[in-house]
């Protein structure tokens, strides 16, 4: 029928707004499942900038991308991969060009047989036909189509070794790039992102498009290095916004680092799983591990707000967590500096909490000890002091055998604001790290949190 249909010229190509994420995430949820039964590998992924929405025929290019796609999985033997690649190759005249790469690791063909590829019932061996139910078909069907939308199509390929197809066509450009509908506003340049995926080009892309929404966007390769990046924001009180997690990675997969993550930094940041997968398989356990939602790759802006403002909105739903009143809270000040201490009394008189100061260190330790377990709801710890320094002072109360001396709170409050410094305080069991001069908000925020915990 769609050969008759483009012979007799009956096939129209329409122009029309379309969203090119939703459509590659449905041929990504069809391929990636076959592939799945299949035992094939499947890999698809951006290189550039790519739009969420362009004008053109998204039927038509689906369609293309199915039949090619199809084919792959269906001459690539288990074990082998399938791969889909989208450029963009030039824009000009408010039109963008696109390249689509198609790769499998199948059964290839022969030279002799790829000038006649395109031609309708075409087939190197009438075997096939009863092997992988081929008709021959739809590679004219594919080749018309594309032709119709002003592309071209090209294929190179090698016996047993596999195939390449590359589509290249041309859209025009759609003024929207965003689903801009949005029930609260969103501030992207306020937004810290972090990535965790251990494919470097899937980083790269996942950077390229955050930051052309004017998101700061930190990338990792592990679980691993996700945990130890979260735990340093998370003691500098700097948690990010959301955190995008693929879901298949070696050591570490997705849904055990968002349980690690939700175990150091509670529940209040969006995790979203990335997969080129079905994920319906793991929905339940991944939601038991803290994820909020799912969302295919290759990463689109559209898909980060809008699975953003999901998750965002799952959170508002849930019961506010109950207040903590600072209000007599007694708190030991460990503060060498006499002007910096009477600064710190005067934010922390703000709230009415009732303030202690030690000198050094040492003293600290003393003040502690001598007052006895609970006394201290928590300790403010200025890194750099005589006698003995806040790291040092932190350990020994730490290492007491008084009641409370695992679990009251111990802030780091330094000039010290590179990585390591939170490292260090960290291992020597301090719960946050507030650079100098404190924010009184955060501080506030930040003890408020302690406090509830």
């Amino acid at each position: 029928m769609d050969i008759s249909r483009i012979e007799s010229g009956r096939i129209a190509i329409k122009n029309e707004e379309f969203s090119f994420a939703k459509m590659l995430e449905h041929v990504n949820t069809i391929v990636g499942g076959q592939c799945n039964d299949k035992g094939l590998q499947y890999d698809c992924r951006t290189m550039g900038r790519i739009d969420d929405y362009y004008i053109g025929d998204d039927v038509k290019l689906r369609q293309v991308l199915l039949n090619i796609l199809g084919n792959a999985v269906k001459f690539t033997p288990e074990g082998g991969t399938v791969a889909l690649t989208i450029e963009d190759v030039k824009r000009l005249n408010h039109q963008a060009t696109l390249r689509f790469t198609i790769r499998d690791t199948g059964i290839g063909m022969s030279e002799e047989f790829l000038p006649r590829i395109f031609d309708a019932f075409s087939q190197e061996d009438s075997s096939s036909t009863s092997k992988y139910g081929s008709t021959g078909l739809g590679m004219p069907i594919t080749k018309s189509i594309v032709e119709l939308m002003n592309g071209h199509i090209e294929v190179e390929s090698k016996k047993n070794v596999g195939t390449t197809f590359i589509v290249t066509v041309t859209l025009m450009l759609a003024d929207r790039q965003t689903n801009e509908e949005d029930e609260f506003e969103l501030h992207p340049h306020e937004m810290r992102v972090l990535v965790v995926d251990d494919d470097h080009i899937a980083c790269e892309h996942a950077n390229l498009v955050l930051s052309h929404l004017g998101i700061t966007c930190e990338t990792v390769l592990s679980g691993e290095e996700a945990m130890e990046l979260v735990r340093i924001r998370h003691a500098r009180r700097e948690d990010f916004n959301l955190i995008l997690v693929d879901w298949k990675m070696p050591g570490m997969n997705g849904v055990e680092t968002t349980r690690q993550i939700r175990s150091m930094v509670g529940d209040d940041t969006p995790i979203i799983i990335l997969t080129s997968y079905n994920w319906e398989d793991i929905e339940e356990e991944a939601r038991e591990a803290g994820v909020d939602t799912f969302a295919s790759k290759p990463l689109f802006a559209g898909t980060v707000l809008d699975e953003f403002r999901t998750a965002f909105r799952k959170k508002n739903a849930r019961p506010d967590r109950p207040e903590v009143d600072l209000k007599g809270r007694r708190i030991l000040l460990a503060e060498d500096v006499e002007i910096n201490a009477e600064i710190m009394m005067m934010v922390l008189a703000m709230r009415e909490m009732d303030v202690d100061v030690a000198q050094n260190g040492k003293i600290a330790v003393a003040m502690y000890q001598d007052h006895g377990p609970n006394y201290y709801d928590a300790i403010l710890m200025d890194m750099r002091m005589p006698e003995m320094d806040g790291l040092e002072a932190t350990k020994v109360i730490r290492a007491t055998s008084q009641a409370d001396a695992k679990t009251i709170p111990i802030v780091a409050l330094t000039a010290n604001a590179f990585d390591e410094d939170v490292q260090r305080s960290m291992q020597a069991g301090l719960n946050a790290h507030l650079s100098k001069p404190v924010d009184p908000d955060l501080l506030f925020e930040t003890l408020e949190e302690l406090l509830r915990e």
